[in-house]
């Protein structure tokens, strides 16, 4: 992994309606690796100093399912430094490995492409995995009063069929105003492991918050979407609803977090045979077999800190069941990128919000907290 300075390209759309409205602008990232980092905060402030640094929080949007942001807590366990984040990473690296039999990349079933299409199409189930697992996010906000980084996070750079062109969209601003907060109910899976795709016109979930967006005249703000405290058996992230993906490699991993690791290499398949051999560093964790299987792959991995080791074993001391750091809420961005103050919702082209579930739920709906605020 590697950190590269001058390849970001800087395109800017503020929106300058008062003096003090949120900073608005777009970074076009070329990056030379498949696995790379990039300090988005920190070329902003070079290339606009005091415009961009003058307000003490910001926004940073990712329109990509595979390159996204942590979350600004997970950033300062990690203490925003980028070895750290490596070694980090490195352990969904290992938990999804390029090359194991996902069945996304099996292109000759994927029938949305073209015959041209499948010759270049990216084999990148194993980025697609990391990126929820890991708790990357498509969209968060950071207030940072020093110089730390803010990294934008690339699984998947470079890849058979070339370099990507990431875009990522910053908006700086002083403070936020809730405007709207309510419990909204959509229609729950029938199957006990599920993903469902609630950007599906058919549950109106989406449609609803547009209607929001317009008649609370929000511009430039967030959509925060949670799950009440009381729900232990769902998630919810942002990333690529592709059938094979979602009902096949995802509905493993959510069965057996561990199941793509054991295919590759003799160690990880003889831990799995005899996981008590491992000598043990948790034990009376819920998931004794995971735990120290994850122990032993934290040795393969090689992690420089101790503090990636005790992160990783907090995630799993919950049951395997919760996939590591799958999250509790997501936050889609509001945008007025046609400069005529109406925000809608800013979607990269593959972005969908994704409610995974491991147990079905109670009842024909499932809940959702939905709290809108606005940048100003």
């Amino acid at each position: 992994m590697t950190y590269h300075e001058a390849r970001t390209m800087i395109l800017v759309n503020r929106h300058t309606r008062a003096g003090d409205d949120p900073f608005h602008a777009t970074l076009r990232i070329r990056p030379t690796s498949r696995l790379d980092l990039i300090d988005v905060r920190g070329k902003l402030r070079e290339e606009f100093g005091s415009e961009f640094t003058r307000y003490p929080k910001a926004f940073y949007i990712s329109d990509h399912t595979t390159a996204g942001y942590l979350d600004q807590r997970l950033a300062a366990v990690l203490d925003h430094d980028s070895n750290n984040i490596q070694d980090y990473l490195q352990v969904f690296n290992k938990l999804f490995p390029p090359g194991a039999d996902y069945v996304h990349d099996k292109v000759h079933l994927r029938t949305e492409l073209s015959e041209q299409q499948r010759a270049v199409e990216p084999r990148n189930a194993d980025s697609h995995l990391a990126f929820i697992g890991s708790g990357l996010r498509n969209a968060t906000s950071y207030e940072l009063r020093g110089t730390e980084p803010v990294w934008f996070v690339e699984l998947d750079g470079v890849h058979v069929g070339g370099t990507r062109q990431r875009r990522t969209t910053v908006i700086a601003y002083n403070r936020e105003e809730e405007v709207f907060r309510a419990q909204v109910q959509v229609d729950a899976s029938a199957h006990a492991i599920d993903a469902q795709n609630l950007r599906d016109p058919r549950l109106g979930f989406i449609s609803r918050l547009e209607e929001l967006a317009r008649q609370h005249q929000v511009s430039f703000g967030r959509f925060d979407v949670s799950l009440p405290a009381d729900e232990r058996s769902a998630g919810l992230t942002v990333n690529e609803y592709e059938t094979l993906l979602m009902t096949h490699d995802l509905r493993e991993v959510l069965t057996d977090p561990f199941r793509f690791m054991a295919q590759i290499g003799k160690e990880a398949k003889e831990a799995l045979q005899s996981p008590r051999a491992i000598p043990a560093r948790a034990l009376g964790y819920a998931q004794y077999d995971a735990v120290q299987l994850f122990n032993k792959l934290m040795d393969r991995v090689g992690v420089r800190q101790s503090l990636v080791e005790r992160l990783m074993n907090r995630a799993l001391a919950l049951p395997v069941s919760h996939f590591l750091r799958m999250k509790r809420g997501i936050s889609l961005p509001v945008l007025d990128r046609g400069g005529d103050g109406r925000g809608e919702i800013g979607w990269g082209t593959y972005q969908s919000p994704i409610l995974v579930q491991w147990k079905g739920a109670a009842g024909a709906t499932r809940a959702l907290n939905v709290r809108l605020v606005q940048f100003v």
